[in-house]
C-alpha cells in the first residue's frame, strides 16, 4: 500500500497545476525567480533616498538576513540533507535549479527574515515584504524546486532569526530600536 506524506500531498496539489495555464506559469516563475530581485531593488531605492537616516536599519535588515540564510540555514542543511522534489520524482519543473539540499528553503529563510526585520521597523512596509516572501515561497513549490516543509522550515528560521537579532541588538544597545 502506498502511503503519501504531507509533503507529497501538498506538493503534488500545488505543482500539478504547473504547465496547464501559461499565465499562471509566468506568474509562478516571476514570483519564484524575479520578485526577490524586485524586493532588493525597492530596498536599495529606499536606502538611497535618505541613506544617512536609513543606514542603521539597513545594516540590521541585512545582518538578520545573513544570520538566517547563510549561517542557520546552512548549518541545518549540513546536518539534515534533503533532496529537492525534482531529484527523485517526476515533477513539473518550470525553472532550472541545481540538485543542492533543499531543507530549509534559503529563499524562505532570507525573505521571511527580511520581511520580519522590516516589519519590526515599519509595519506597513513589513507586511508588503512578508506578503512577497509568502508569494515567493509558494511559487518555489509551484515551479517544482521545494517541498512545502522546506518552505515552512525556512520561514520559521527567518522569523526566529529576525526576532533574535532584533531583540539582541536592543539588549546590547540598551534601548528600543526605532
Amino acid at each position: 500500500m502506498l502511503t503519501w506524506t504531507f509533503d507529497e500531498i501538498v506538493f503534488t496539489s500545488i505543482n500539478r497545476l504547473a504547465g496547464n495555464w501559461p499565465a499562471l506559469d509566468y506568474l509562478g516563475i516571476f514570483f519564484a525567480e524575479y520578485l526577490p530581485y524586485v524586493l532588493t531593488a525597492v530596498l536599495i531605492m529606499w536606502f538611497v533616498i535618505d541613506w544617512k537616516k536609513r543606514l542603521k536599519p539597513l545594516i540590521i535588515f541585512y545582518s538578520t538576513v545573513i544570520f538566517s540564510r547563510f549561517i542557520i540555514t546552512e548549518i541545518i542543511r549540513y546536518l539534515l540533507p534533503r533532496s529537492r522534489p525534482f531529484v527523485d520524482n517526476a515533477v513539473n519543473l518550470l525553472i532550472s535549479h541545481d540538485a543542492s539540499n533543499s531543507f530549509p528553503s534559503g529563499h524562505a529563510s532570507f525573505y521571511f527574515a527580511l520581511g520580519v526585520a522590516i516589519y519590526l521597523y515599519n509595519k506597513k512596509a513589513g507586511i508588503v515584504f512578508l506578503l512577497a516572501a509568502l508569494l515567493t515561497s509558494i511559487a518555489r513549490v509551484y515551479v517544482g524546486v521545494h517541498w512545502p516543509t522546506d518552505i515552512i522550515a525556512g520561514a520559521v528560521v527567518g522569523i526566529i532569526s529576525a526576532y533574535a537579532i532584533h531583540y539582541s541588538i536592543q539588549h546590547i544597545i540598551g534601548k528600543k530600536i526605532p
